[in-house]
């Protein structure tokens, strides 16, 4: 019961937070700031997808990908989508919190944050960029 409790206090701040603009504002200015970067093979976009993985992990996936609907104009087969899936649902990973799955594993398996934090969120962050580097690649170089 606590971990429901608490994923739906996530989900209304979080909501609160969307419904006061702050979520599609905050993302608003990453497009701004970063879009005409070009950094060896990451563009501006990809910075604001991998940057929004970093959010994922203290906001949830959700309300997240929902705003970032309303950041980009690509159209909906445009491989950048597929960076956002990936970006929300692994950066989900990186703390126990971000995600629904770690939030049950914390009430079923009595996980402390702390612990997860010194022992799994460096692993997950490995994972995380290791992850989005392939992405990055196979978009650039195999599905052109």
């Amino acid at each position: 019961m606590p971990s429901i409790l608490f994923f739906l206090g996530i989900l209304m701040a979080v909501g609160a937070l969307e419904a006061l603009g702050i979520v599609f504002g905050v993302g608003q200015w990453m497009v701004s700031t970063f879009e005409n970067v070009d950094w060896v093979i990451f563009g501006g976009l990809d910075i604001v997808v991998f940057i929004l993985g970093f959010l994922s992990a203290a906001i949830d996936n959700v309300p997240l990908v929902a705003a970032s609907m309303g950041m980009f104009g690509e159209a909906i087969d445009d491989p950048l989508w597929h960076g956002i899936a990936y970006a929300a649902g692994t950066g989900g990973s990186m703390i126990i919190i971000g995600s629904a799955a770690g939030v049950v594993a914390m009430g079923m398996e009595k996980i402390d944050f702390l612990w997860y934090i010194k022992k799994i969120a460096f692993l997950a962050f490995i994972g995380y960029i290791a992850g989005f580097l392939t992405f990055i690649l196979l978009r650039d170089f195999v599905l052109i």
